[in-house]
């Protein structure tokens, strides 16, 4: 179930499908960087004003599903107009700072992105742009990232099957918009 906050700028509604906690395990394999498996915890958030902020933190798993280092971490801001157009701004702790142009698909929860522009630091890996594809499919969030470097072509390196994160605030409110007349047993609720 998709909820709109009261509170959410008008402008963000079609990104509302975003918003909260995500967690959940993705697939890394890029040339010349570890092939491993990921998890991933992803939050969308607002203040009220006209962007989504977005962090999101990625760990390596061992064959167990075991966390064993920090992968990457980004943290940005997420915008749409009136014309679905999405931009986004972002920071990764390689050294990296983007910015995404897109759109969100026609009457689906899909996003679209490809960098615009990208700044490194000295220190940061090759990387000179990438494509990004975020979904909302039967509740759960999806995404594949493609990225290049001047000595590889744009491909797939990452990606992950994210599944809403639910906290006791949200059990909470949810039993509080619970009917009154809601049968004892509970049973009779399904018959």
């Amino acid at each position: 179930m998709i909820e709109i906050p009261s509170d959410l700028h008008k402008d963000l509604v079609p990104l509302a499908f975003l918003l909260g906690s995500w967690a959940g395990a993705g697939v890394h394999d890029f040339p010349g960087s570890e092939k491993c498996n990921f998890g991933q915890e992803v939050t969308f958030s607002h203040d009220g004003r006209d962007f989504l902020e977005y962090h999101s933190q990625t760990w390596v798993l061992d064959q167990d599903g075991n966390k064993v280092r920090p992968l990457e971490t980004e943290h940005g801001f997420w915008r749409i107009d009136a014309h679905r157009k999405v931009e986004i701004t972002m920071v990764r702790d390689g050294g990296v700072i983007e910015i995404w142009y897109g759109e969100m698909a026609d009457k689906k929860p899909q996003i679209d992105v490809v960098t615009d522009a990208v700044a490194r630091t000295a220190s940061a890996d090759h990387y000179s742009g990438g494509k990004r594809l975020y979904g909302y499919v039967k509740s759960d969030l999806m995404w594949v990232g493609e990225k290049q470097t001047p000595e590889v072509e744009l491909r797939p390196y990452m990606s992950a099957h994210l599944k809403k994160v639910v906290t006791p605030e949200d059990v909470e409110r949810w039993a509080k918009a619970l009917p009154d007349d809601m049968p004892d047993d509970g049973i009779a609720f399904f018959k």
